[in-house]
């Protein structure tokens, strides 16, 4: 049973549109609100809320690393990071939107997010750093399907993070640890269960990487995040989940099945707390080839030089919200990998071809 301390903590997250409650045992609770850290006016996290916690989580106290999820009493759900620091207990609360957003109030690449998902077969990858809002994007993906189409789709996921209202389609959501052991084992069992879409929560490990592209080959959509800070290098974390004697066949097996790829990274906006940093590409002759060949830093170049309907780079991107009054340009100039070079682009001292990519 969750303390009372903890329950005014949960509701104080939804009521201030917090995406992340921090929580150190004998510190005061610390809430994320549009990216920035605000401590709570509330007494310190006392041992007795830690044990209510990690009871509601169905964790043992012994447990040093624990994965889980907890309700409040307004039905709001949270993603629950149960851990140790300093040799005492800690918790990190993310809480899961119950509305699922529409693909266009993203401010990603939702036309090409919409010809990806219409595709019956293949896989689309969506990559980032943790909380850049993968899920989130994959949902309003499923969303849109579920309106759009009849289609049977499956999802794994360690939690669930949002649950869906079966439309047009029908979901089977299956948590691993409670309906799966694992995202390798939920995904290889879904293979039986007549799906035509599989959204795979994470993917974590060699079984899971191949069952997916597997899943693509025998002609299923298959959805699936993954921890990355490029394109290239999600091409390339997919490949090194392998022993190096296989990643060449990986490669050539993924080049034929990958839709395409989305990173992206959430930024602070001067205007309404947030923005999506994007950066994608459509996989398709040219890009096949530098997969299969290895060459990431050619796929880093073709994605800056490429037609902008299928691909941007996150450079163009930022760009883009510069002149959208997303981001100023000192902060623009901060977040650029290349600031020199941003700062030429911001000016329209670019090349040619991006020039042209621009209009």
């Amino acid at each position: 049973m969750k303390s009372p301390l903890l329950e005014s903590l949960l509701l104080a997250s939804v009521e201030s549109g917090a995406s992340d409650l921090i929580l150190h045992s004998g510190r005061r609770p610390m809430l994320r609100i549009e990216g920035e850290l605000r401590a709570v006016e509330s007494e310190a996290i006392g041992e007795d809320d830690l044990d209510a916690l990690w009871e509601e989580c169905a964790a043992s106290k012994g447990d040093l690393d624990y994965d889980g999820s907890i309700t409040a009493t307004d039905g709001s759900r949270f993603r629950v990071n149960l851990l140790y620091q300093l040799g005492a207990r800690a918790a990190i609360l993310r809480r899961i939107r119950r509305n699922i957003p529409s693909l266009d109030s993203l401010g990603g690449p939702s036309d090409l997010l919409r010809e990806w998902a219409s595709v019956r077969a293949g896989i689309v990858i969506v990559s980032g750093p943790t909380g850049s809002g993968k899920s989130t994007t994959l949902a309003a993906v499923l969303e849109w399907i579920n309106q759009s189409f009849a289609r049977h789709v499956i999802t794994i996921e360690d939690p669930v993070e949002y649950v869906f209202e079966s439309k047009m389609s029908i979901f089977t959501q299956r948590q691993v640890g409670i309906d799966t052991p694992s995202f390798a084992e939920g995904l290889r069992r879904s293979l039986r269960q007549n799906p035509d879409v599989i959204l795979l929560g994470e993917i974590r490990d060699a079984a899971s990487a191949l069952t997916a592209i597997q899943a693509a080959e025998t002609g299923h959509l298959v959805l699936a995040t993954l921890h990355a800070s490029s394109c290239a290098e999600t091409v390339e974390r997919m490949q090194l989940l392998f022993p190096q004697a296989e990643r060449e066949a990986v490669r050539k097996t993924l080049a034929s099945q990958l839709l395409g790829i989305l990173c992206q990274k959430l930024i602070v906006s001067h205007k309404n707390g947030l923005a999506l940093l994007c950066e994608y590409f459509s996989n398709e002759g040219s890009s096949r080839k530098i997969i299969i060949e290895d060459r990431l830093t050619d796929l880093s170049d073709f994605i800056a030089r490429g037609d902008p309907q299928s691909t941007r780079s996150f450079s163009d991107s930022l760009l883009r919200l510069v002149r959208d009054d997303r981001v100023t340009e000192a902060a623009a100039l901060e977040i650029a990998e290349n600031s020199q070079e941003f700062s030429r682009m911001l000016r329209g001292i670019t090349s040619s071809t991006q020039a042209t990519r621009r209009q």
